[in-house]
């Protein structure tokens, strides 16, 4: 690096130093994570901390089970870990979890497609912003699980019924959740979209959507998870769906014949399908989507 300075003049005329150069101090890079010690390198991942927390809860049940000892009130982690694994080994906690999930999916896309709708209607005329308020203000605080026995009686003891609660589960909190983050878009990006010329369906999809994304996704697992458990307690109160049970119905046999520990290892199905829809569905589209996009941090 070349540097050049100039004293205070001395009767009109400066005085001119000699020039030097100055050698630059070799820079060597290091990255921040070698830098660390090896044990706080490990930490500063994720899913050895989540880890560490299932690892303490499951040494916590343990010793609570055993200074109960009462395997038919509260079985050992021990115990339950032995049941999951021989009813995964014979097949009958996956086929209990795809039939549940089977039902889950199909609901969850009919949610999605009409809350789609509705928030469409909604950013696109004032009747359609009335019919949502309208709509979510009688609907949203009913619990899903009281529209059972009224779905039976309309279609049955079957996926049919399973699906409408399902539906009203997944629907409303989606919707409102989209709808208000719509309505955050700042105005500079609408302005931007009718001045291309967008209109209806493809300004919502093109310039809302993206825009709003992170309340969308807060919605969807929202959503995903109402209908999770509405649809466990389902299959446990009021039994088998088309003589072919999931997860509850599982749960509910093995508690009326007193197997607690094949009862835990339902429930940890349960537990863990949630984790892995979570880890690997959400959290992947939120680091792909609005975490690159540094909408969210």
């Amino acid at each position: 690096m070349t540097v050049s300075t100039a004293a205070t003049p001395r009767g009109g005329l400066p005085e001119v130093r000699p020039e030097y150069i100055r050698e630059p101090e070799p820079f060597v890079a290091m990255p921040l994570a070698r830098a660390l010690p090896w044990p706080q390198r490990l930490w500063q991942h994720g899913w050895l901390r989540k880890a560490a927390i299932l690892l303490a809860l499951a040494l916590l049940w343990e010793l609570v089970a055993r200074v109960q000892d009462n395997d038919l009130l509260l079985p050992s982690f021990l115990a339950t870990a032995r049941a999951f694994a021989a009813d995964m080994a014979n097949g009958e906690l996956p086929g209990k979890a795809a039939a549940s999930l089977s039902v889950l999916l199909r609901s969850y896309a009919g949610g999605v497609a009409l809350a789609f709708v509705l928030t469409t209607l909604a950013v696109s005329s004032r009747i359609g912003r009335d019919l949502l308020d309208t709509l979510t203000a009688m609907f949203n605080p009913l619990p899903a699980i009281a529209l059972l026995p009224l779905a039976l009686l309309w279609f049955g003891l079957g996926t049919k019924s399973l699906i409408f609660v399902l539906i009203h589960s997944v629907l409303w909190p989606l919707a409102l959740n989209t709808y208000a983050g719509f309505r955050s878009v700042p105005e500079t990006l609408r302005m931007a979209g009718r001045n291309y010329g967008l209109r209806g369906v493809r300004y919502v999809v093109l310039i809302l959507v993206p825009a709003a994304l992170p309340a969308i996704l807060s919605g969807l697992k929202i959503g995903w998870a109402f209908a999770w458990r509405t649809l466990i307690a389902a299959e446990l109160v009021f039994g088998a769906s088309s003589g072919q049970g999931g997860l509850g119905w599982f749960i509910f046999q093995n508690r009326n014949e007193l197997y607690t520990d094949r009862v835990f290892a339902g429930l940890a199905t349960v537990i863990l399908i949630g984790l892995m829809v979570e880890g690997l569905v959400f959290t992947t589209l939120e680091r792909l989507t609005v975490r690159r996009w540094g909408m969210q941090h």
